[in-house]
């Protein structure tokens, strides 16, 4: 698995996805799921590995008679790689910033909220372990 950072574009998410949820996958296959969603041809999909094997981000194997496609980073890393981008580029690197402006919008739902407590109780039991 690589760990250099890889930028993915809109586009390469979709098929990341799909090799994140399942692999590996043809180029048929990748096409065949995001058609009805994109309306990408094979000769779309096949650009897009191209550029995501140059970017590290995928590899492929020759398999019988298609190549099979497997994701070389992993979904954490790469999900925790856009919020951290994300998180300086818009709130100053501050997630309070973040989570006020949600608050303040009323973007958040009770369950949301709830979770959001959840997750800073399990994070403060976890400090005070330590």
């Amino acid at each position: 698995m690589s760990t250099n950072k890889i930028k993915l574009s809109e586009a390469e998410w979709k098929v990341m996805k799909l090799l994140w949820e399942e692999s590996p996958k043809t180029m048929m296959q990748i096409t065949n799921l995001l058609k009805e969603t994109t309306g990408w041809t094979k000769h779309t999909v096949m650009t897009f590995l191209k550029r995501m094997e140059e970017k590290e981000a995928i590899h492929y194997e020759e398999g019988g008679r298609a190549k099979l496609y497997y994701p070389d980073i992993k979904k954490e890393e790469v999900v925790l790689q856009e919020t951290e981008e994300f998180l300086h580029k818009v709130f100053d690197g501050r997630m309070g910033l973040m989570l006020n402006t949600m608050v303040e919008k009323k973007v958040l739902s009770k369950s949301e909220i709830d979770e959001l407590y959840d997750i800073l109780k399990k994070a403060e039991e976890e400090t005070k372990e330590k």
